[in-house]
């Protein structure tokens, strides 16, 4: 057991959460903005009780809890650790306060130096799989705070930005070129998809397994705003016949007419968006992000083309592109706030590094799934209905997160995680 690397991966995890909330105010930190997004001072306090309740209590000797009742307040999701706060009602929790929350992080992450340096070898090693887990799963968190403060602060008449220093990273993007799209071809092929190796991987990744994949073309880019704006000036949100059943109803029910965050002074545009960095023109040459399932397909109808299966997306990924970086240093904050434009260069672009791309597979287990043991068993495994699997990563995406086997899901109608396309259509 490498403690010393150990510890220093957790202190640079835990320091990175608190230094995502630094640019907020206390009452930013206290607000839902809907009932799928959550508070950061919740992210902050529910990420301790992980650790605490499924590291710290049962292997650390001596481990005390902050409070008792924050069990209550900060369980997710896990019905094998007892009841819990309504998620919806999340931001009415004014108590405890977010000085209190930083408290409680600090008791948490002193407990956990004090186990990784000095506890007993044999509970460390029981127990490193969970802390692996813990620490993976903070970092899933570091990236819905970053979603779910954009969404929070797109609501503020003031449109505030979460950092101003985006100047110079935006220079010239507006006019930029977008490069063109080709089409890249696969033969069919019997593949294996699924996490292979060493490194962590989620029990959704697994087990590794073969697939029959038919030919089929991946498009080399991901759909840019420009091409989205030639949807929409096409009256794409206003032809039923390009939509899903389900995906025209929300369409009607929502008045929807761009992308989230996009909006105009008059119909056709100009077309401005909200930023992390506060509102800006949308820029051609972007990938188009913050549609959902349906916006997808309905472009990839009107493009005559479709959205890939995560198998083809998987295996595509696998055989043009090098092995994604194993860094897990955390992002420095900036590289959170946009997806980059698009710039030419051979093979699959903007794989793993700008939006999540949506594919028409449901999130479902792979043959011979099994959920982990215990508690953590319900970490994915009883997600698996009514949801599709989004593939890559994003502009705010963890370091150490990005790797071909990923399998990210939401709803269909999901929007503010930073989700565009890529194209797909038979082969030959």
């Amino acid at each position: 057991m490498d403690r010393p690397r150990l510890l220093r991966r957790l202190q640079a995890v835990r320091a990175h959460s608190l230094a995502l909330s630094e640019p907020l105010s206390a009452e930013d930190c206290a607000l839902q903005s809907m009932p799928d997004a959550s508070p950061v001072k919740w992210h902050l306090a529910h990420t301790s009780w992980f650790f605490e309740t499924l590291v710290l209590a049962p292997n650390a000797a001596g481990y005390r809890a902050f409070n008792e009742r924050f069990g209550f307040l900060f369980n997710s999701y896990y019905e094998a650790l007892g009841p819990r706060h309504p998620r919806p009602q999340r931001g009415m929790l004014s108590r405890p306060a977010l000085s209190e929350v930083l408290d409680y992080r600090r008791h948490v992450d002193a407990a956990l130096c004090e186990f990784v340096e000095a506890g007993d070898e044999a509970a460390l090693r029981s127990a490193a799989a969970l802390i692996e887990l813990g620490l993976q799963h903070e970092q899933q968190h570091q990236e819905l705070i970053v979603t779910d403060v954009k969404h929070l602060l797109s609501l503020n008449p003031l449109q505030p930005a979460y950092l101003a220093d985006d100047a110079a990273r935006g220079a010239g993007v507006a006019t930029a070129a977008t490069p063109p799209l080709r089409w890249l071809g696969f033969d069919g092929a019997l593949v294996d998809i699924g996490h292979q190796g060493d490194g962590f991987a989620f029990d959704n990744e697994t087990p590794r397994h073969r697939v029959w994949l038919q030919p089929f073309e991946l498009a080399n880019r991901p759909v840019s705003c420009g091409d989205y704006m030639e949807f929409m000036a096409d009256g794409g949100y206003r032809r039923p016949e390009l939509w899903l059943s389900d995906g025209w109803a929300w369409v009607q029910a929502n008045a929807a007419t761009a992308p989230m965050y996009w909006r105009a002074e008059r119909e056709g545009g100009p077309w401005t968006q909200f930023t992390l960095s506060g509102e800006r023109p949308v820029a051609p040459a972007e990938p188009v992000c913050h549609v959902n399932l349906y916006e997808a397909a309905a472009y990839a109808q009107w493009a005559g083309a479709r959205l890939p299966t995560e198998a083809e997306w998987e295996a595509a990924v696998a055989a043009q592109a090098p092995p994604p970086s194993a860094t897990t240093a955390p992002k420095a904050l900036a590289d959170h706030l946009h997806p980059a434009p698009i710039t030419d260069g051979p093979g699959l672009l903007q794989a793993d590094s700008a939006v999540w791309q949506w594919t028409r597979s449901a999130y479902e287990p792979y043959p011979g799934f099994r959920p982990l043991a215990g508690a953590v068993g319900e970490y994915n495994g009883k997600f698996m209905v009514a949801q599709s699997v989004l593939r890559g990563g994003s502009c705010a995406s963890p370091a150490g997160h990005v790797r071909a086997s990923y399998r990210n899901f939401f709803p269909a109608a999901a929007r503010w995680q930073f989700s565009g396309l890529r194209l797909a259509r038979d082969g030959a």
